[in-house]
């Protein structure tokens, strides 16, 4: 059976603050990037989940070491509340928003050249069309 990790990260990251949702899926990490705005309470954040992780659009997939590791309770929480000290996310996660940020970057690039390119060719259309009507009768 597959193992499937997940772990949100909440940040502030001036002006807003920022949550990084990691899905870690057979040694494959994915990250999705949601900005907040003001500080969110615990019962907003999990409300949040509920409400919109299933329509989070994430990254691409990328190779991550996932370590199986059995840990003691108490140990799990110290690390958890060191998480919480913590600033910034991590180098596997930053990859990953990079990644799917320039991979939308990519997808608007595309859009624009396609509407530009129709946008022309309506243009010449519009031209040619008036050009034969001006010698239609000669």
């Amino acid at each position: 059976m597959d193992k499937v990790n997940g772990r949100l990260t909440v940040y502030f990251e001036e002006p807003f603050w920022v949550g990084i949702f990691e899905h870690i899926e057979d040694g494959k990490l994915s990250v999705a990037k949601v900005t907040f705005g003001v500080e969110p309470k615990d019962y907003e954040v999990q409300e949040y989940i509920q409400k919109y992780y299933f329509g989070l659009k994430f990254s691409p997939a990328v190779e991550a070491i996932v370590k199986d590791i059995k840990r003691n309770p108490k140990r799990m929480q110290r690390s958890a509340k060191k998480q919480m000290l913590e600033t910034g996310i991590g180098t596997k996660s930053q990859q990953a928003l990079k990644l799917q940020q320039e991979q939308n970057k990519q997808e608007r690039k595309e859009k624009k050249r396609k509407k530009k390119e129709a946008e022309e060719q309506r243009m010449f259309e519009l031209k040619q069309r008036k050009k034969r009507e001006k010698h239609k009768g000669h």
